[in-house]
């Protein structure tokens, strides 16, 4: 179903820039509505900072939502950024992408759009992009 969904932005859009750009607002308003059955269901409380949270993310909403364990990773020295990896995307099973997407699409980008919707509304604003993709050639996918 959601390649059916990329395959629609694709044609209607054209532009692979303007499909990430549509995907990452989907996945922002599917965020913002998450998060309250993420609290609701998981019994997790108020992380203390955002280190904590990030762990609570990749271990906990990813697996709720996705079913699969994700690592974090790659802190700066600041702690303010992370590397989210994600071994098995479940959005990328039986997927290829066409050569002229290789570089533009990141497919999995309703991802990015969904932490920053979520995040935000537990007043944490946070930027998310793609840097790698298994769709892509690389061995993980990986949102920082």
């Amino acid at each position: 179903m959601y390649g059916s969904l990329v395959t629609q932005l694709i044609k209607d859009f054209e532009d692979l820039k303007v499909v990430n750009q549509q995907l990452d607002s989907m996945g922002y308003n599917i965020g913002i509505r998450l998060v309250d059955e993420f609290l609701a269901k998981s019994g997790v409380s108020g992380c203390q900072d955002f280190k904590e949270t990030a762990e609570v993310v990749a271990k906990v909403a990813f697996k709720m939502f996705l079913g699969v364990n994700v690592e974090v990773s790659q802190w700066n020295t600041e702690g303010s950024a992370c590397s989210l990896l994600i071994y098995d995307n479940p959005l990328t099973e039986f997927v290829e992408l066409p050569p002229s997407a290789y570089g533009v699409l990141w497919y999995s980008n309703v991802l990015c759009g969904v932490l920053r919707g979520a995040l935000e509304m537990v007043q944490m604003r946070v930027e998310a992009h793609f840097v790698k993709d298994v769709l892509q050639g690389d061995e993980v996918s990986e949102i920082r």
